[in-house]
């Protein structure tokens, strides 16, 4: 899997782990992808038949080992920022659920990925994501 197709494949994975795209999910997810090399530079077609490929990959696969065969593609600062996007796409519709902190565990485990990083990246998120309390 090539770095882009595996990159995208966490954040689709991160978005649809329990079966179902959120409209919040589905916004997160265009999101990371549309403003971020080399996403930036796709044109709608190979856009669609890039997420066309994953989604075939995620209905055969599951959200789970599509993570682990995308993580195998990534270096270690892509690594990172996958799993900074996958919190951030499952924090996007709200306080992670204890199911989602399970999947972003294990992510982290499959990406190798250092406890105190994983732990800075969800405070980070946790304070983007806040509400404003008004």
């Amino acid at each position: 899997m090539d770095v882009p197709t595996a990159f995208a494949a966490i954040a689709l994975a991160a978005v649809s782990w329990d079966g179902s795209l959120s409209m919040a999910g589905s916004r997160a997810l265009r999101h990371v992808l549309d403003y971020r090399h080399p996403f930036r530079s796709y044109d709608d077609a190979a856009m669609v038949a890039l997420l066309d490929r994953l989604l075939a990959d995620l209905r055969s696969k599951g959200a789970q080992h599509l993570m682990v065969d995308a993580a195998q593609g990534l270096n270690s600062d892509q690594r990172a920022t996958a799993y900074a996007v996958a919190v951030e796409i499952m924090r996007s519709d709200g306080p992670l659920l204890d199911d989602e902190c399970n999947i972003l565990d294990h992510l982290a485990s499959v990406l190798e990925l250092d406890q105190e990083l994983t732990v800075e990246v969800r405070c980070v998120m946790d304070l983007l994501h806040a509400d404003l309390g008004c």
